[in-house]
């Protein structure tokens, strides 16, 4: 679902057999919820769909450890720098409870069979990129040079501001500080929003610019990694639904007139996660982790299942007992496959595999494709069929059917070894286009490369 146009669309890549997807990443001043990580399965399951129909992914995923404040929900965000409060609290330096929780994310996403992207690039690593952009805003016209020193984004002089969250400029108001007055001072406009803010002598993560030593706003960051990373179109753009306003539409506006067109054709936005039918939130104790997943004794992967019960684009209320009905389902699944698995190998049933490559087609309907796996599990066709069917449908599920199957492993093709040594050397050196190359010729060899945060691994398609 196009939200954007409010429609579903067909996504045809821009380059044939290539998709470009940039996904919003976490503000890492905390553990990821239950609700982000749901959000961040989005983002892999449109990724495998896309894989699993011969296309190439190129996805890249920010880490935002700068500039979101505290109110993040005004038109200009207001209030203390989320990752300085944190860093206060526990008396550490920002930098350190940044990378502690960054790597915290990567652990959660490795353990919901999350595939990694392709680049995750830090805000505060790409400054040089914002403040360039910042710069070619300003010749532009779009940007200007506040009252207060602050550079702000013009909001009037993008005329398609509000397409994507449906607000209107005009019925904006600025943003109000903790004396109820407005935070507005420096503007042209009440609804233009800062992309390079001053600061002050005290505060720590501060940068130096044209503008005087400060620190970037939150959108600008995204529009500059994005562009740099994937270019000037961008065929799909995902984050969780409260990310349309104003996160998305400032980029939108951001990135087009930097650009001169429209850069994202697609966005795509995963829905609001209800926990036994209250918002997770911190203040009423009712953020569910992975960490408090694994700790019940539940497999994460279960938690991975209990999502796809659901559609990402409707509002989902997760309990403990959805997911031990999906640990159930889970286990039940891996049982059947390691016994599926003793019998002759037979061909897929081509109605099944249809059905569920059409279900996740569909705007990514899992429910429907869960549907036909259970029904195809009922069913009297042969256990190998059986096993050939699940074992191909988990390239898309991420659920390590396979994983009590007692078969030893294959050896590698001639060559695929040194493909593998050499794609390591090339993505530990963050050249990612020999790194796509060399995943390419593994795939012509029979090898399927995924990489996790433990590194690349391999099986044999």
């Amino acid at each position: 679902m196009d939200t954007r146009t409010r429609s579903v669309e067909q996504i045809v890549p821009s380059t044939p057999g290539q998709l470009t997807v940039y996904a919003c990443g976490p503000t890492v001043y905390r553990y990821a919820h239950v609700g982000n990580l749901r959000t961040f399965l989005l983002t892999d399951l449109i990724r495998r769909t896309a894989e699993l129909l011969g296309l190439q992914v190129r996805l890249v995923q920010n880490i935002t450890d700068v500039g979101h404040l505290q109110d993040d929900t005004a038109v200009d965000a207001d209030g203390e720098d989320k990752l300085l409060a944190q860093a206060r609290a526990e008396n550490k330096d920002p930098f350190a409870v940044a990378r502690f929780y960054e790597e915290a994310f990567h652990r959660d996403l490795a353990l919901l069979g999350v595939h990694p992207a392709d680049a995750y690039p830090r805000a505060s690593e790409c400054i040089d990129l914002m403040v360039a952009l910042i710069v070619t805003l300003i010749d532009k016209g779009k940007a200007y040079v506040g009252d207060d020193g602050t550079v702000y984004f013009s909001a009037e002089s993008f005329e398609g501001y509000g397409a994507i969250s449906g607000n209107k400029l005009s019925e904006l108001r600025a943003g109000h500080g903790a004396t109820g007055e407005s935070t507005a001072t420096g503007k042209r406009f009440h609804a233009d929003w800062a992309l390079w803010k001053l600061a002050s002598e005290s505060r720590e993560m501060t940068w130096p610019s044209p503008w005087g030593h400060g620190f970037p706003g939150w959108h600008i960051e995204c529009s500059a990694m994005s562009l740099e990373l994937l270019g000037s179109v961008i065929d799909v753009h995902t984050g969780g639904i409260d990310l349309r306003f104003p996160h998305h539409e400032d980029e939108r506006a951001q990135s087009d007139s930097a650009a001169g067109h429209e850069v994202v054709r697609h966005w795509v936005h995963g829905e609001h996660l209800l926990f036994e039918g209250r918002k997770m939130a911190k203040s009423t104790g009712n953020v569910v982790l992975v960490a408090d997943v694994v700790e019940r004794g539940f497999d994460p992967l279960a938690l991975r299942l209990a999502f796809l019960s659901s559609r990402y684009r409707q509002q989902a209320n997760l309990s403990w007992d959805a997911i031990a009905a999906a640990q159930k389902t889970l286990d039940r699944w891996r049982a059947s496959v390691a016994a599926w698995a003793e019998e002759p190998s037979k061909p897929m049933c081509a109605e099944v595999q249809a059905g569920v490559l059409e279900a996740f087609c569909d705007d990514l309907d899992t429910p429907r494709a869960l549907q036909v796996l259970r029904t195809c599990e009922k069913s009297s066709m042969p256990d190998g069929c059986k096993f050939e069917i699940f074992a191909w449908a988990d390239r898309l599920l991420g659920l390590d059917l396979a994983r009590d199957v007692g078969r030893a492993p294959a050896a590698l093709p001639e060559g695929a070894a040194s493909l593998l040594s050499e794609r390591a050397t090339a993505r530990g050196g963050k050249d990612f286009a020999a790194s796509d190359r060399l995943r390419d010729a593994l795939a012509a060899l029979g090898v399927a490369v995924k990489d996790t945060p433990a590194g690349q691994e391999w099986t044999l398609s």
